[in-house]
């Protein structure tokens, strides 16, 4: 098992099962590959999914849950079978390893208990436990905005370009604008496949399908773009967007999330999913009046409100009347990050399809953005820029004369 733990659920009790499933869900490590409720087909859903891990509640029938274990550890040894119960009868213990059961976990089920039986059973694999105690730290970020038109699609692509110019990160990009998203032409690609492709297929969804789904740009970002129809994006659920979200975060380093502006149900989730949010501004008053109320609003939800950063793209913007210090006055909270105005830099990389990293490496624009990846990503700056000119000089030496 490396990277992502593959996972299926057999509990009869639809209750519990959604326990478990939830529960799971939130783990960034595990992808839930399938659910079953009734103990005779789970042979073949294993047979069929081959997961890494086959999670077996006993509780509805114990000796039918005795009898599956043993049949899935004789028809898959690839798959390691973990136990729940709620009764921790020493027989029934005894009887569940005898048949084959790695782990027997207490039910309702805690996640230190759980993530402990992957770790010892990836020991038991072959796996050291420092390699499994040093798992790849992964970063959902999210780039929000108070109104239309302030930057926000522009923000996202270039972070997420700029934090995949490092050569140790993986960087993927959803945009969940699912009506009049546009990333695809920030990076002037025509993707094979859209987030409504992913949804469609979610129950046969692993990670090597979805990162297949994908498409790479040559800066090393992948992008997973909004539907090409636009009455398709209803059949997007909440559940669906929190399960790619959960693969993506286990495939990569990074995940950056372009949403909407109209704070709907996806955007939330995946908000709430997110390490940072990047609530992006402009030093005008409908801005700013926006920022107070959206703080409003996100103080209402403890999962999103410590997770916001405001940052206050283009200043210096000619017809901006508003300071910097004013604006602070009116919003009453920090401004993570200024972004200078250079209209013309950026209409050239978007009009060219060329994100700034590639584009305009030098230009100041460019080198705040940087520095905004190094500040949500934690990397030194002399780190991402030698990373940068590694990767111009190998790639996109036609470059060295940009701004």
């Amino acid at each position: 098992m490396s990277g992502v733990v593959r996972l299926s659920i057999i509990d009869p009790n639809e209750a519990t099962r959604n326990e478990l499933k939830n529960m799971l869900i939130g783990v960034d490590m595990v992808w839930l590959e399938a659910e079953c409720s009734r103990y005779e087909f789970f042979t073949e859903v294993v047979s069929q999914t081959k997961p890494d891990i086959a999670l077996i509640s006993l509780d509805a029938n114990p000796e039918m849950a005795l009898n599956l274990i043993a049949h899935v550890t004789r028809d898959l040894p690839s798959c390691n079978v973990i136990v729940v119960s709620s009764s921790q009868e020493g027989s029934l213990i005894l009887k569940a390893m005898r048949n084959g059961a790695k782990e027997f976990l207490g039910f309702p089920l805690v996640l230190e208990d759980f993530l402990s039986a992957l770790n010892r059973i990836q020991i038991t694999s072959g796996k050291s436990e420092g390699e499994h105690n040093a798992p790849r730290s992964s970063q959902v970020i999210t780039v929000a905005g108070v109104s239309g038109g302030v930057g926000c699609t522009s923000l996202a692509i270039n972070l997420a370009c700029c934090l995949a110019s490092h050569d140790h990160n993986s960087v993927a990009v959803i945009d969940l604008d699912l009506a009049l998203g546009d990333t695809d032409v920030w990076l002037d690609i025509i993707p094979d496949y859209t987030i409504q492709d992913v949804a469609e297929n979610i129950s046969r969804l692993d990670y090597s399908l979805l990162k297949r789904s994908l498409t790479k740009h040559a800066c090393g970002a992948f992008l997973l773009p909004r539907p090409v129809q636009m009455d398709m994006s209803t059949q997007i659920t909440t559940e669906v967007l929190r399960r790619i979200i959960a693969l993506l975060r286990a495939t990569f380093t990074h995940l950056v999330i372009d949403v909407s502006k109209s704070y709907n149900s996806l955007d939330l989730a995946a908000m709430e999913l997110s390490d940072t949010v990047l609530l992006t501004a402009q030093l005008d008053l409908p801005c700013l009046r926006n920022v107070v109320r959206l703080s409003q609003f996100f103080d209402t939800n403890d999962h999103i409100a410590e997770k916001i950063k405001v940052v206050m793209n283009r200043l210096g913007l000619e017809d901006t009347q508003i300071s910097v210090s004013k604006a602070l006055e009116t919003i009453d909270r920090e401004i993570f990050c200024q972004i200078p105005n250079d209209y013309a830099t950026m209409v050239e990389s978007r009009n060219n399809g060329i994100p700034l990293v590639m584009q305009a490496p030098k230009a100041k624009l460019t080198r705040t953005i940087m520095g905004l990846a190094m500040s949500v990503s934690g990397e030194s700056v002399s780190e991402q820029e030698d990373s940068v000119s590694r990767k111009k000089k190998s790639l996109f030496g036609f470059l060295n004369n940009s701004k």
